[in-house]
Order: C-alpha cells, then structure tokens, then sequence
C-alpha cells in the first residue's frame, strides 16, 4: 500500500506515521486510543506513568508550537509512550511477558496504522477507478423505496441539532470502537492473557477486507452523484428532494478526489460489529450499541453518504467477517463453514443483483424489496442460530470444569461401610509391608450411651492392643 500511494504521487500509512512523531497528528483522540489499548497489558501504577509521560510530551510539543505560531494539536506524546512500550517489551522483557507487551503495543499500533491506511485505500480507489456505478445501484434502490432520500428529508427537517448529533456519531465510531474494546480486554492485566475474539479483530479485517470491494464495486453516493456535493461531475441536483428517475443505468466519470467507498457501506458494517459485541456486554453497553447502529445507520442515509443497497450490503457482510473470525478463534467446523458460505453466497448476489438485474429491481419493488430484505435476515438468522449453538457447546479447551464428562473427574476410594467400633484399631493391609508408616485414620468420638449392667470388680475390660505408635485410649 505504501508502494501505490508512491505511485500515485501521495505518500502513505507508514510514512504518515513516522510523521506524527514529530508533526501535527491526524486525529490525536485515535492515537490516545491506540494508547488505551496498549495500556491493557499494564498494571495501574504502570497505566498511570505511561498516561502522564504521554501528557508530559504532548505538553513540550504544545509550548514549541505555540512559540513557532502553528497550528496547535495533540497526540504526539501518546505515540511516542506506545514505541517505547514496545522497545521496553523487546528489550527488558522475556518469555510470556515480552509477547504480551508486544501484542499490547501491536494492537494499539493496528488501531492508528489501519486508519491511516484506509484513508490511503480511499485515495487509491479515486485515482484506480474513474467511473463508477452510482446509476446502478440508484436504480435498484427504488425497489427499497429510495431509503436515502427518504432519509435525507427527514435530517434536513430536524434542523441543525438532529446534523449535529448524527454527525458526531458518525465521526466517533473508531472512539466508540475503542471503548468497547476496553471493555473487553479489562481482564487482560490480571490474567496475563487476550481472550481468544474481541471487537478489535473483526474491525480490522472488515477494514482490510472492505477496499477490495470498493475497487470492483465502485460507487461515490447520493450526495455526490446526485446532489451539490457532487458539483460538475454530479448527474444532476437532485437529493434529497427528488428521487433519480428510472432509465437505462450506465458507468458514469467521476472526479479524482472523491473515494468510491460507498459499496458495502463499512460504517455500517463496523456499527453492526459493535453492536453484535456489546449484546455480550452489561445493559448500558447493550443500549449504547443499539443506540450507534440506529445513529449510524440514519446517519449513513441522511448525509447522502450512502444507498439503502449498501446498507443491505454491509449488514451481510459485517456477519459473514464476523462469523469467520468466531470460527478461527474457537476452531473450524461444519456449522462455520455453512454459515460463511451462506454470507458469502449472498453477499455476492446481491452485488451481481445489483450490478446486473438494476431495471428488474426497480420494475417489480413489492417483490424484489422484501427478497432484498429476506436475502439479509436470513444471514442474520443463520448468524444468530449458529452463535447460540457455538456458546452453548463452547470447544473442548474452553469447557469449564463443572461441565467436564464424569470420567475425566479424580477418582476417590468410598469409605467403608462397616466402620471399626470405637477405640479399636482400623484393619491393616495384609499386603503392606509397613503398616507403621500408613497414616492413621481418625477415630470418631465415641458416643454416650447408657452404661451397661455392672460388672463385678475383680473382671476388668481388655483392651486391644494399640497399632504401633497410637496413645492408648483410656477404659470408657
């Protein structure tokens, strides 16, 4: 990826990186992010100097920038204390410890690394693909009832704090994100340890995974294909107030700049990830994903940023990622193999669909709507029934103790039913050639009872001899 930005004249991740050791960052809350996450390896009192060191030099950066009269950002500080965790982790730590740190510092480094390479994805697909496939996907929406500019007039009419809230929420996912995602690592300092899935992994390949489509798939949205944001390349102005008429659809050029990042919708697809996750979380997590995927996903429609096919799409394709990371982490079988293949399957033809049956679509949209939609809750069925069966049959290496098969328990000798009377001396082993050395067993107090007729007094009860070493006990 750094290769092709260089080919295109722009540079990339890794150069954008190593500039924001010493430049102005992109987006300082991501980096203290990443921070977030590498700290989960930490201990509090480490937790605690690491925060204070990235404060510190975030601090330094600001007096020099405000003596060079630029522009003021942070982050910086937060970057440098993740490299040092992972040169100390190198170099000061062995064994288990050194691949904990490491694996803390990469995960945090994944985080802003994969944000600035997706915006470098972006910058690919603009310059790669000169014609997109607005006018398709346009077509085939009329069979979902036009949801974007349904969508559009709806935030156009609540005013600027209905804008201003979607807009928060769409711009803070990758923070959202994060906060989840702390919330599922909370353990890991205490027990030394990553769970085997957490919302970081699938975020990661959906973001990995995603531009691919974007390049055979290429579309730029509503809002730039049909509306002012589109300018001179724009079909015509026509969103939010006027739905695209129908016609023959066809590639249509488009400008440079703008990404094709519109088919699958990502944003929603990370939105239905996060919210897949926090149903495993406590009640105000369950809320607060419900919540980002409604914001989300009127967000995504009422800006223009994307169709109601792309949303389809992305739901589709958040499972289908979704459900493959489960499989690698609890290992492979049938149910998994079944449930990818069915993601895959109609992942792909709903792009073909798409691509391919646009006018069929908008022609007949009482039918080809809610099979668009029955196409989407059947892999959200098969998801669900698929995940209920893989957490009530966890795999064998996670299996807890009180469910392991009776065979597997440690096995203890029964007491003897018939016990010695009180006072005696428990039997020996006739095989044991020391029966010294056996450990004695204890001897229940023996219990009042009414004393026997007496006896005369010259005819004394005999006792048994004691076992070797055993004080001897006193006549009742």
């Amino acid at each position: 990826m750094e290769f092709a930005a260089r080919h295109y004249g722009t540079s990339g991740p890794l150069t954008n990186e190593s500039r924001e050791l010493l430049f102005s960052p992109h987006s300082g809350p991501l980096l203290y992010a990443g921070l977030a996450l590498t700290m989960v390896v930490l201990t509090w009192r480490q937790r605690l100097l690491a925060v204070s060191c990235a404060i510190g030099i975030d601090l330094v950066f600001a007096l020099v920038r405000w003596l060079a009269d630029a522009h003021q950002k942070f982050g910086n500080g937060a970057l440098w204390v993740i490299l040092g965790c992972a040169v100390l982790g190198l170099v000061r730590r062995t064994g288990r410890e050194r691949a904990l740190l490491v694996k803390g510092t990469g995960l945090g480094l994944l985080l802003v690394t994969g944000h600035l390479a997706g915006d470098t994805w972006l910058l690919i697909t603009s310059k790669a693909r000169p014609k997109v496939l607005d006018p398709y996907v346009a077509t085939a929406d009329h069979a979902l009832g036009d949801p974007s500019w349904v969508a559009g007039r709806i935030v156009d009419a609540s005013g600027p704090a209905g804008e201003h809230l979607l807009s928060l929420v769409y711009g803070q996912l990758p923070l959202a994100a994060a906060l989840m995602a702390l919330y599922q690592l909370r353990h890991v300092a205490a027990e030394r340890r990553f769970p085997r899935h957490h919302l970081v992994r699938t975020f990661l390949a959906i973001g990995m995974l995603g531009p691919a489509v974007y390049m055979i798939f290429p579309v730029v949205g509503p809002v730039f294909a049909y509306g002012p944001d589109g300018g001179a390349w724009a079909t015509a102005d026509l969103w939010p107030h006027t739905a695209p008429p129908l016609g023959t659809p066809h590639p249509i050029p488009f400008d440079g700049i703008t990404p094709r990042n519109c088919m699958p919708s990502l944003h929603t697809a990370w939105a239905t990830t996060l919210f897949v996750h926090t149903r495993e979380g406590s009640r105000l997590m369950r809320y607060a994903g419900t919540f980002w995927l409604v914001a989300t996903l009127s967000a995504t429609l009422g800006f223009g940023y994307h169709y109601g096919a792309d949303l389809v799409a992305g739901v589709v394709f958040a499972l289908t990622i979704e459900a493959g990371m489960r499989a690698l982490s609890r290992g492979w079988d049938r149910s998994a193999s079944l449930l990818l293949v069915h993601g895959t399957v109609v992942f792909l033809a709903l792009l073909a669909a798409y691509r391919y049956l646009p006018t069929h679509l908008a022609a007949h949209p009482w039918l080809y709507g809610p099979l668009l939609l029955l196409a989407m809750g059947s892999v959200v069925y098969h998801y669900v029934w698929t995940t209920r069966r893989w957490r009530e049959d966890p795999p064998a290496t996670e299996a807890p103790l009180a469910d392991a098969p009776l065979a597997e328990a440690p096995l203890t000798e029964a007491a003897p039913t018939d016990a010695p009377p009180a006072g005696a001396p428990a039997p020996e082993d006739p095989g044991s050639e020391n029966p010294g050395s056996e450990v004695p067993v204890p001897v229940a107090e023996p219990a009042v009872t009414e004393a026997p007729a007496a006896e005369p007094a010259s005819r004394k009860p005999r006792l048994p001899d004691p076992r070797p070493g055993e004080p001897q006990a006193e006549p009742a």
